[in-house]
């Protein structure tokens, strides 16, 4: 929904600030100093060339900072399994167990607010403490993630958050015993990303690798 200048500030930033829109929730530790730099920025630069000068990059860093925490507003496709998240299709990878993993690469241009695939109960919400290494390298399957398992009417679904580089914070949006909606925000990776979802056996994949993903939109599975 527009804003205006005089409604109340949203997620801790001044609404005179922020694009038409929703920000993602959790995103204040990186707004907040950005776009206070900013503002402080361009009102000195009315009386400083010095202060112009600075005033170019920090209202770049904050408007790539806006931009980056956008929440769009979905309207949530039909299907028995969505993406739950925005990027690139960068693997599909038979598990042991009969499983298969489905890997979404998540550029820093990409919506970073993740959704839940299919509606049920979160069983289980857990951090893993890891390493930082860019998310489409090999051995990003060592880095921090948040682990979660949905109880599903296709049984349990898991779905892994991947920290990459430059996102070293995950944030949930709900703990374990809450009921979701298909496509209900659960989450935010901050920065460049990877979401995996393992579809259960016998579920036929819809989509192929190098494929665009948006959450709550792209069908995952084929009936």
């Amino acid at each position: 929904m527009p804003h205006s200048q005089t409604s109340a500030p949203r997620d801790g930033v001044p609404s005179g600030l922020i694009p038409k829109g929703r920000l993602a929730r959790g995103a204040s530790p990186w707004l907040l100093p950005t776009v206070a730099t900013a503002a402080l920025t361009l009102a000195k630069s009315r009386k400083s060339g010095r202060w112009a000068a600075a005033a170019v990059p920090t209202t770049a860093l904050a408007a790539g900072m806006l931009w980056f925490f956008r929440d769009p507003e979905r309207e949530i496709a039909q299907g028995r399994v969505i993406s739950p998240a925005d990027g690139v299709v960068q693997s599909i990878m038979p598990w042991k167990d009969g499983r298969t993993r489905v890997a979404i690469f998540m550029s820093p241009l990409n919506v970073h607010v993740n959704r839940a695939p299919l509606a049920g109960t979160v069983t289980s919400v857990e951090h893993v403490p890891g390493g930082f290494v860019p998310a489409f390298n090999k051995e990003s399957e060592n880095n921090e993630r948040v682990v979660w398992h949905f109880d599903t009417e296709l049984g349990d679904i898991e779905m892994v958050q991947i920290a990459g580089a430059v996102a070293r914070r995950i944030v949930p949006y709900l703990p374990q015993g809450t009921k979701v909606e298909q496509g209900e925000r659960i989450g935010l990776i901050r920065f460049g990303s990877r979401v995996d979802i393992y579809l259960p056996e016998g579920v036929e994949v819809a989509v192929e690798v190098g494929q665009t993903t948006t959450a709550g939109v792209t069908r995952i599975d084929r009936d």
